[in-house]
């Protein structure tokens, strides 16, 4: 057993967290709310934002403090006993094999009808790459993920100069838009009841960007670079979300707006349709692919870094600890990759109900990540954030009206009401370990 490397570096941080939260979710999942709420869709981000920009803040401090691989749930862990660090840290690492195994599946369903082969062999080759990048040094997977998010950064970038281009009419063939589209509707044509859907769907959205602390810990200079990737990652991801939310707002026909369940229906793709450039779906089609793919290799670290912090904390068998001469833990790596394919298994067999509970309750996992992490700041308090909390008090009330938004929409209720479930079994499981650490929980990992 040995400890793990430090080959990232703040920008690899950086282009991790926009990878894992710039994805198939905004590229396929932002018409959903456009949909629910207008115009107005830009208050939901901008609440969503200030929830997640808060406890980005948070969680930012007590990982310069006390950098981890087991990052929350060593938090949890210190501020409120073993049961905190078993639930949050079991908790994420599901989230994300269960996440992980929708994206694969995805992506591969998309790769296969390219090449008209079976949905299983790009699935198998898609693993098998990944996993070597994932066992290779931690800094060659850093630099496999910056260019592979840089990719989908600078499509984003493309996507808001052509959608400011069509809007002022410089394009051959295009006039100037105007707001005929946002007059035709109003700002809020569904009133407040739509903000409040539109907040619902939009509120996990940013979800993925704590990936970042997690891998802090294999950086050379933990509390320089998170505060410079958390920093960075925040003013990055609104430009990207609220950028590309304004250009459809204002090109697109809110009638044209709505669910996306293939590339070709994505408000992307019915802006970039309006340039008249050939291949427009096949290039979404690329792009959520990559996007899915770059998520999937993101939550493949994630999902290896917190089983190797809960075999450290006495929550997992020892050997998930075991780190190769590159100073990788390559049985938590294979473990990971194992159930992500048990999760993609889920996902083709799709047992009555099973797959639908478990993928609700990952639809809660974050809320309760984040009000944990909140609460263990206030108790914590680390270096930077002293004094009277009242920001990290704002943000916990914050999320408990959000919870209670959930509880009283019947649409997303069955995600409070699964986690609740899969939180309790958890907290109970808790009890069976001896979650005795090695070291003192939170202490420097390398």
């Amino acid at each position: 057993m040995s400890e793990l490397g430090t080959g990232l570096k703040s920008r690899h941080l950086t282009l991790m967290g926009l990878g894992m939260s710039v994805g198939a979710g905004l590229f396929l999942g932002v018409g959903a709310g456009i949909r629910a709420a207008g115009p107005a869709i830009i208050l939901a981000y901008a609440i969503a934002g200030v929830i997640v920009v808060s406890v980005m803040r948070m969680l930012g401090r007590m990982a310069a403090q006390w950098p981890s691989p087991g990052s929350f749930a060593t938090y949890g862990r210190r501020a409120f006993g073993h049961w905190a660090g078993f639930l949050l840290g079991w908790l994420y690492w599901f989230l994300l094999i269960m996440v992980g195994g929708a994206e694969i599946t995805g992506a591969s369903a998309i790769i296969a009808g390219w090449f008209d082969i079976p949905q299983w062999i790009p699935a198998l080759l898609t693993v098998i790459v990944f996993a070597t990048i994932n066992l290779s040094q931690v800094k060659g997977f850093g630099e496999f993920e910056y260019w592979f998010a840089m990719i989908k950064v600078v499509v984003i970038v493309g996507f808001l100069v052509v959608g400011a281009a069509l809007f002022f009419g410089l394009l051959p063939g295009a006039g100037f838009v105007g707001f005929d589209n946002v007059r035709d509707t109003g700002f809020a044509p569904n009133g407040v009841a739509g903000i409040a859907t539109g907040l619902l769907a939009v509120a996990f959205a940013f979800g993925g960007i704590e990936v970042v602390t997690i891998a802090a810990a294999e950086s050379a200079n933990p509390a320089q670079a998170v505060r410079r990737a958390v920093n960075s990652i925040i003013w990055r991801i609104a430009l990207f979300y609220v950028g590309s939310v304004v250009v459809i707002i204002l090109l697109v026909p809110y009638a044209q707006i709505g669910a996306a369940t293939s590339p070709g229906d994505s408000p992307f793709t019915h802006v970039l349709a309006m340039t008249n450039l050939p291949g427009v779906a096949g290039f979404m089609e690329a792009i959520i692919v990559l996007a899915l793919l770059s998520a999937f290799n993101a939550q493949i670290y994630g999902t290896s870094r917190m089983a190797y912090q809960q075999a450290l904390e006495g929550d997992a068998p020892r050997w998930l600890a075991t780190t190769n001469a590159h100073s990788v833990p390559t049985n938590a790596v294979f473990v990971s990759v194992f159930f992500a394919f048990v999760s993609v298994g889920l996902q083709w067999w799709n047992p009555p109900g099973l797959l639908e509970f478990l993928m609700n309750a990952v639809g809660g996992c974050l809320m309760v990540t984040w009000v944990m992490i909140t609460l263990s700041y206030i108790k914590l308090r680390p270096a930077g954030g002293k004094g009277q909390p009242w920001g990290a008090w704002a943000t916990l009330a914050a999320l408990i009206a959000l919870t209670a938004l959930m509880l009283f929409d019947a649409s997303t209720r069955p995600q409070i009401l699964s986690v609740l479930v899969i939180s309790a079994g958890l907290i109970g499981l808790s009890f069976l370990t001896r979650g005795a650490s090695r070291r003192e929980p939170g202490a420097r990992l390398s």
